[in-house]
């Protein structure tokens, strides 16, 4: 992250825009399936570490204390991976999904 914005200030673009550089730096995107197949293993981290914390799982005796922060962390920013690979821009898709849903809420969608 940038230490020219407090952390509460970081946009979607701003966070694709990051996530850009560091990406390419790396010498660019893996394929669009095979993000695809991180972000699902991400989102299987995140039901893991809510299945421990909130269900009925219980860690393994020295198995160390997941944060759901953290792995949800790992899904926003793969989930910024593969929507940069696909070319989509976050901040015009969450847009319109929310209205999307606004409408849909208002009862004319």
């Amino acid at each position: 992250m940038t230490d020219d914005a407090p952390e509460a200030e970081l946009s979607l673009h701003a966070a694709q825009a990051q996530v850009e550089a560091s990406i390419q730096a790396l010498g660019g995107y893996w394929p669009p399936l095979a993000n695809l197949a991180r972000l699902f293993e991400e989102c299987g981290e995140v039901a893991r570490v809510v299945n421990q914390t909130h269900g009925p799982k219980r860690r393994k005796p020295g198995e160390p204390t997941p944060e759901v922060a953290e792995e949800l962390g790992d899904a926003l920013y793969t989930l910024l991976v593969l929507a940069n690979s696909l070319e989509v821009d976050l901040t015009t898709a969450l847009r319109a999904v929310l209205a999307k849903y606004e409408q849909r809420d208002r009862g004319t969608g």
